[in-house]
């Protein structure tokens, strides 16, 4: 669905509603099964040229792009024909496809009717036709021949679908009035679930509040524990009566975020003495691969039961969801399985109908971001909260970076079908002569292990447009052939597309670099990757969509570094919280004769086994260790339990699974006592919460700087020439960054005592101190 439906008038008008041709059959006329089966479809470009031929082929007096409007009742109904001929009495549909007409699926065919009769009712009605011919002129972009299918109708029998499909969306239209208007006045009415506020939540949540009110973006610092989800959200749904938003957004880097969402929603929707449960409805949004019920079967109705039928029972399956809605993971599951259809489509279908959407991060920011296109296309007004936005810049970057290995293009030329074959070995010469153009020696100075790494003042074209059209060459070969390729091709085929897509975008905030690494017979073969430096330029344009937009987060400084890099609109305001917690909370300890430099590591073990050892022997109970790597952590856990076997201990492992990470974190009980040993900026760095006795103290073995290798080293220059902060800006702010997240699970509430001991004689450094948390002065040398 291209567009929501839009109430008009004041608070005391008849509400009317305004919908597109398009967006009325799409809810009305969708029939029969889920199908996601790929089929390459034209591209815009490519079906705007397609309806430019057709026009071109009619004659003098053929009408373009033809303006009709017409009302039913409440709803006012409006959109574009693609064109009509006055002299033959024939109203055009078109539709560009690729390969074979007749492996269309039915429903899509249904669908296609049923707007081109929606524009002949809209026709007869305002040009007073008794009948009209109905075409559907499916264009074929590759052969340039069109296929017409046609039918005459009259106006009565075009009148009585157009008033059958409005009835049908009004029905639904006016309970979507009734449930607005209800969760607007509720909205108006609540109160904080709270009888006080934390210390510092008031603050944050009245700047959130006025940040809505003006329609500005907002960066909000705020300590670990003064409760940052109730107090974002709070105010931003006080905030929509007033703004007339329509949905807010809250945005997570990681599940715990989703989960503290959901817990504070759950708090403010729930009943209180004086109220009934707040009319709110909330959506969880989970990855595809977490919500599937099959996941050995394809999405089509041909092999997955859940696909199949999947749009008859579709109305009622959204009815019962937005009757039961606070819809978090296993309740939208629940709704689907009673109904039969796929817990993961209908949640893609309720984000057009939820009040506030939990997810991740990419469903609004990256290149295929649900709800930022349907935020454009409905002209949504939203308010978008980012929790624990530092990680934004990292999950930013990647989202705009593709990358291809030249071993799979060599894979795939030997096997492809002949019709590929062309195509696919030409993209091999390409990068074979892109290889030979290169020095095969690094710079002077270049270790072993960076000698093969390149970066390209420019793209390489000639590679570039082989890749083009070997993904032109797959696209027309699936349209005949849409069940011909096989894993490795397929992947392929959507790697390239992507790098292709990113090239076209290509700028100084990326860089085009190739891995070069030893092939056969002296030869070389290499990685092509684009890799994104500064993402702000993709990110801009979302914060622009949104009515307002919170970033918030205990490390958001320096500021100045995070509103660069993500693009946030000049005139976002700034707010830091003062922390809630008192310098006698936390012992602060310095140690400053260890250097943890990975050329000292083999010297540093035995000084930080000590130094743990000796922390735990004065005050025995849960601590974590955090180091910058597995491999370093591996050695200083080995040596730990060498020495001091009588400790329990524990580790993160590579690649823990959801119930490996909690299996960890329950070793950390009230009454326990060990030493849990993890990697700084990992899954126990940051999100996690052990209050009280469950952890007492945190060593952070590591400055976090970001490992020294030749990419980083290309982003620093980047981001020197950028912003002329290059080292702070590639490798300080991002280590203490992470520094500051992993200590910040000590300390927890305002009751909470705990030790954080930083080992590494960088952190003496009186810059390096300047970027540590102003409350964390009660210092103490070992």
């Amino acid at each position: 669905m291209t567009e929501s439906i839009c109430q008009a008038g004041g608070a005391d008008a008849t509400p009317s509603y305004s919908v597109a041709v398009r967006t009325l059959c799409e809810f009305t006329a969708k029939a029969g099964d889920l199908d996601l089966r790929f089929t390459p479809s034209p591209s815009a470009l490519e079906g705007m040229a397609g309806h430019a031929v057709v026009a071109s082929r009619r004659g003098a007096g053929y009408e373009r792009e033809v303006a009709l409007n017409g009302e039913y009742s409440q709803l006012h109904v409006r959109g574009r024909a693609d064109g009509y001929d006055p002299e033959r009495n024939q109203l055009e549909e078109v539709k560009t496809f690729r390969g074979d007409l007749e492996r269309m699926p039915a429903n899509h065919r249904a669908l296609h009717w049923a707007q081109v009769k929606v524009y002949g009712a809209l026709l007869c009605g305002e040009r007073d036709l008794p009948d009209v011919r109905l075409a559907l002129v499916y264009f074929d972009i590759v052969s340039q021949r069109e296929h017409v299918l046609s039918e005459v109708h009259s106006a009565a029998s075009l009148h009585a679908f157009f008033i059958e499909q409005c009835q049908r969306f009004l029905a639904w239209a006016g309970q979507e009035r009734d449930h607005r208007l209800a969760r607007d006045r509720a909205l108006g009415e609540l109160r904080f679930p709270y009888s006080d506020f934390r210390s510092g939540q008031r603050a944050l949540a009245e700047t959130v509040y006025k940040a809505a009110s003006t329609g500005r973006c907002l960066m909000a610092q705020a300590p670990t524990g003064i409760g940052k989800t109730l107090g974002t959200l709070f105010p931003l749904l006080k905030a929509m009566p007033g703004q007339h938003l329509d949905r807010v957004f809250f945005l997570a880097a990681k599940t715990p975020g989703r989960q503290l969402a959901l817990q504070a929603l759950t708090t403010l929707t729930a009943p209180q003495p004086d109220r009934e449960a707040l009319l709110l409805r909330v959506l969880e949004l989970t990855a595809r691969t977490k919500a599937c019920e099959h996941p050995d079967k394809a999405c089509h109705g041909e092999s997955c039961p859940l696909a199949s039928g999947f749009y008859d029972r579709l109305p009622k399956a959204r009815q019962a969801a937005v009757e039961r809605g606070f819809l978090d993971q296993a309740a939208l599951r629940d709704v689907a399985l009673t109904h039969d259809i796929c817990p993961y489509y209908l949640g893609q279908e309720l984000a057009r109908w939820s009040d506030v959407v939990v997810g991740d991060y990419h469903y609004y920011f990256d290149f295929h971001a649900m709800l930022y296109a349907l935020t454009v296309a409905n002209q949504w007004r939203v308010c978008v909260l980012v929790d624990e936005a530092h990680n934004l810049v990292e999950r930013a970057r990647g989202m705009y970076t593709a990358q291809l290995d030249q071993t799979a293009v060599r894979a795939l030329s030997r096997d492809a079908p002949s019709a590929l074959g062309k195509a696919l070995t030409r993209v091999d010469r390409q990068w074979r002569a892109l290889n030979a153009e290169l020095p095969t020696q690094g710079p002077p100075g270049a270790k072993p292990q960076d000698d093969g790494y390149r970066v390209l003042a420019e793209l390489p074209a000639k590679l570039f447009t082989a890749l083009q059209q070997a993904v032109a060459a797959i696209t027309d070969y699936l349209a005949e052939q849409p069940d011909g390729l096989d894993a490795a091709l397929q992947t392929f085929y959507f790697e390239a597309m992507q790098l292709c897509r990113i090239a076209d975008t290509f700028d100084s905030h990326s860089l085009c670099d190739l891995t070069l690494r030893p092939g056969r017979r002296g030869s070389h073969v290499s990685t092509l990757c684009l890799r994104n430096v500064v993402p702000a330029g993709f990110l801009g344009p979302r914060f622009e969509a949104s009515h307002t937009s919170v970033l918030f987060s205990a490390t958001l400084s320096p500021e100045l570094y995070y509103r660069d890099l993500l693009g946030l609109p000049e005139q976002t305001a700034w707010l830091e919280t003062p922390s809630p917690f008192s310098a006698e909370q936390v012992t602060l300890r310095i140690v400053d004769r260890v250097s943890t430099r990975y050329s000292h590591r083999a010297a540093s073990l035995d000084p930080i086994v000590e130094i743990v050892a000796g922390q735990y022997a004065a005050l025995p109970g849960n601590y974590l260790v955090f180091l910058s790597s597995f491999e370093y952590l591996e050695q200083v856990a080995e040596r730990f339990q060498a020495q001091h076997p009588e400790i329990p201990c524990w580790q993160q492992a590579r690649r823990m699974d959801e119930a490996a990470r909690q299996g960890f974190l329950e070793r950390f009980t009230e009454q326990g006592q060990g030493i849990g040993f993890a990697v700084l900026g990992g899954a126990f760095g940051e999100g996690i919460d052990l209050p009280g006795n469950r952890l007492i103290g945190a060593f952070i073995a590591t400055l976090g700087l970001p490992q020294l290798n030749p990419v980083n080293e290309q982003f620093r220059q980047r981001l020197a020439t950028q912003f002329g902060a290059g080292y702070e800006y590639a490798y300080l702010y991002p280590g203490v960054q992470k520094v500051i997240q992993a200590a910040g699970r000590v300390i927890r509430t305002e009751r909470d005592r705990g030790v954080i001991t930083l080992i590494d004689d960088r952190f003496a450094q009186p810059r390096i101190r300047r970027l540590l948390p102003s409350w964390w002065t009660h210092h103490k040398s070992p």
